[in-house]
């Protein structure tokens, strides 16, 4: 599922149209979130699937609204923006390296809130309930506003 994951975000990097993109893109995150069921890490796993995946649907209709056209418009970058991605891409990489070379991976230590997910759902809907609905509030009139920008008729 590691190589799934990889291949799948290689797919994302080098696909031209917005629905093979968003295709890939589903696939990387549903590998990465069996990845999280293996490691019995469930409760990460079903945030992956909820969160990400769904919301990698909800791009798909982003993508198809908002470019007003057709779903398979390819996109053709310039040298200028490869050589960009790529400078950015080796940044992270080296930040992400280097990150991991200072990580002690030792024994796990107890977090605060509890490592079950009933302390964590009961955590988030007590302490943080109100950003999550706000969050939900402004996606919603994100989507209304693509909506409206979509469908209106040209001059």
């Amino acid at each position: 599922f590691g190589g799934v994951a990889i291949a799948s975000a290689l797919g994302v990097c080098v696909s031209r149209s917005v629905v093979r993109m968003a295709t890939w893109l589903f696939f990387a995150l549903g590998a990465v979130s069996i990845l999280y069921f293996l490691l019995a890490a469930t409760f990460l796993a079903a945030i992956q699937l909820i969160v990400y995946v769904g919301g990698v649907l909800i791009l798909l209709i982003f993508g198809v609204m908002l470019t007003s056209q057709s779903a398979w418009v390819r996109f053709t970058p310039t040298r200028t923006n490869l050589a960009v991605a790529s400078l950015i891409c080796v940044g992270l990489l080296i930040c992400l390296m280097s990150v991991l070379a200072r990580t002690d991976f030792g024994s796990p230590s107890a977090t605060s809130i509890g490592t079950s997910v009933e302390a964590i759902g009961q955590r988030l809907l007590t302490h943080y309930l109100v950003p999550f609905e706000i969050a939900g509030v402004l996606l919603m009139i994100v989507m209304v506003g693509a909506a409206h920008l979509a469908r209106q008729e040209k001059n």
